[in-house]
């Protein structure tokens, strides 16, 4: 058997079939990619008539795109001190004026810790676990207090093993009971972990703890992809153990797994040994400290249902890089 989900503890094991996963991928639901327009709407939105005591109604839609940034020099260290005036947004290769703009942003964080517990991990395993644990105690213990986590593990399936939360007692009982065993269903987690990030407020960020191989999803690449992106979810993966092929390392699972990071404004980590894998985790956080949130009312570009939206943001000082996801779904 392959593919199912089970939840823990809030669901008593549940089993999810396939056909059950088929009926999430019907069900999404795309607003998170936009939010409601807060106190001012964009220039040329009318204002309505409206009865006595009620507040103001507008007639046009004033769905608020958002997007993350990191920025990097030359020599790969992050900038923090950028104005709003330095960006540059293009959506669908139109110019876009930036609306909302924070600086090492504090919105709260919903982080999915994505832990591969398949077989291919089992002698390492122990490594791995002492790592995340200590990730999710760094991760709490600054920041916003709103800050929560949600820990999955994944081999021929899927387990929620802890709900979004601050519970760290419930994710070391968890993690110091897991058992190396079966395949490899990491689309299949990648796109559980998209689907309960939805609706959620903050930012949303996958973590995942892999050897880099995908062996029995039923879920595909594209599936992943696009349940992060319409998640509106920063990726970060980290290959610990890569797998061994006839001709040497099978890179195949860790192009893919850079792609969806660079695809949603992420990056991949390849720690050289296990000694490096705290300090993966230590960069995660930092970045996460160090984001620009940039906001903007889409203009002047195609409307279409669940239409893909390229997006690319440049910045004027030269020799600056940015990181950020590659586009949004329209809801």
């Amino acid at each position: 058997m392959t593919g199912y989900w089970r939840v823990r503890p809030n669901m008593a094991n549940q089993r999810v079939t396939s056909a059950f996963l088929l009926g999430l991928c019907a069900a999404l639901t795309l607003s998170a990619q936009f939010k409601q327009a807060n106190p001012t709407p964009p220039a040329g939105v009318q204002q309505q008539q409206q009865a006595p005591g009620e507040g103001p109604l507008f007639s046009a839609k004033v769905n608020l795109a958002r997007l993350l940034v990191s920025v990097r020099d030359r020599q790969g260290a992050i900038i923090t001190n950028l104005n709003k005036e330095d960006f540059h947004v293009i959506d669908s290769g139109v110019e876009q004026q930036i609306s909302v703009f924070e600086r090492n942003t504090s919105m709260p964080l919903s982080v999915a810790i994505l832990m591969d517990t398949s077989a291919s991990t089992k002698v390492d395993l122990h490594y791995e676990t002492g790592s995340v644990l200590r990730f999710i105690s760094a991760l709490l213990g600054s920041g916003n207090p709103d800050d929560m986590f949600a820990l999955f593990t994944f081999n021929w399936h899927t387990d929620l093993q802890v709900d979004y939360s601050r519970n760290k007692g419930r994710a070391a009982k968890a993690l110091n009971s897991a058992i190396g065993e079966g395949g490899t269903s990491l689309y299949d987690a990648i796109y559980l972990a998209g689907d309960t990030l939805q609706g959620r407020e903050g930012r949303h960020v996958i973590v995942v703890v892999t050897d880099g191989g995908d062996t029995t999803s039923y879920k595909k690449y594209n599936d992943a992809l696009r349940a992060a992106q319409v998640a509106d979810a920063v990726m970060y993966p980290i290959v610990v153990v890569p797998i061994s092929g006839d001709a040497g390392r099978n890179l195949g699972g860790e192009h893919a797994l850079a792609t969806l990071a660079a695809s949603t404004g992420g990056r991949i980590f390849n720690p050289s040994g296990f000694d490096e894998l705290d300090q993966a985790f230590s960069d995660i956080i930092r970045e996460l400290r160090t984001q620009y949130l940039i906001g903007f009312y889409p203009k002047d570009v195609k409307e279409e249902p669940r239409r893909f939206h390229p997006v690319s943001v440049t910045v004027r000082p030269a020799g600056m890089r940015t990181i950020a996801r590659s586009g949004y779904f329209e809801p």
